[in-house]
């Protein structure tokens, strides 16, 4: 069974919330590797400085205003790309990063794609990059629907309890609590209470030593 297009054009919140415990699938012609969804981060179309699009539509940003149940994939920091599940009503531009998986299938390919990883390895899928390397995300799947395949969801379990932090890495809007996660999942990218600051965080405390 694949997540219909309707579980996503929800509130952001609500569907980073319910994405938590979800199968995340990639089929293709040298394997299917799949995750179980264990952390996200949300990104609102309103008061959210750190979403991409709360400066209005552009190239990049595009996907996100389209129809929900879109991947919107983007190059980040010069050297991975990053995989969001587009939210809310179209032109509405809502998204959802998916930060960790914890494997459940294709673990010997997704180990191969890592490279220097056994197929057990806590650091095969928990991080963004990470997961979309593992899974065989590329550029090309930007905009390419989610529900249906060769990149799809499928429904999962979720027993564990979900836990609250502010995003990680920021700049803008660090001070928001839209990071959710399993907690005490072992594939976390990071664990509670251990959150790196962002970098306005680090400004912030390295004007609070300079005036010590």
């Amino acid at each position: 069974m694949i997540l219909p297009q309707n579980f996503y054009s929800k509130p952001t919140v609500r569907v980073a919330r319910a994405l938590l415990g979800q199968v995340l699938v990639h089929e293709t012609p040298q394997g299917t590797a799949a995750g179980r969804i264990v952390e996200v981060e949300a990104y609102l179309p309103k008061k959210d400085p750190g979403c991409h699009a709360s400066r209005g539509k552009t190239a990049r940003n595009s996907p996100m205003f389209g129809p929900a149940g879109f991947a919107y994939v983007y190059f980040c920091y010069g050297n991975h790309y990053l995989f969001n599940v587009v939210t809310e009503k179209e032109d509405v531009p809502g998204a959802v990063l998916i930060r960790a998986l914890e494997p459940v299938e294709g673990l010997e390919l997704m180990a191969q794609r890592r490279g220097k990883f056994l197929p057990d390895d806590l650091g095969l899928t928990n991080g963004p990059g990470k997961l979309v390397q593992a899974l065989g995300i590329e550029r090309a799947h930007n905009q390419k629907a989610l529900f249906k395949k060769p990149l799809y969801l499928r429904p999962g379990q979720r027993k564990e309890k979900i836990g609250v932090t502010t995003r990680i890495g920021l700049t803008e809007g660090a001070d928001l609590p839209l990071r959710f996660f399993l907690t005490d999942n072992d594939y976390l990218s990071v664990r509670p209470g251990k959150a790196r600051p962002s970098m306005a965080m680090r400004k912030k405390m390295k004007a609070r030593a300079v005036k010590v």
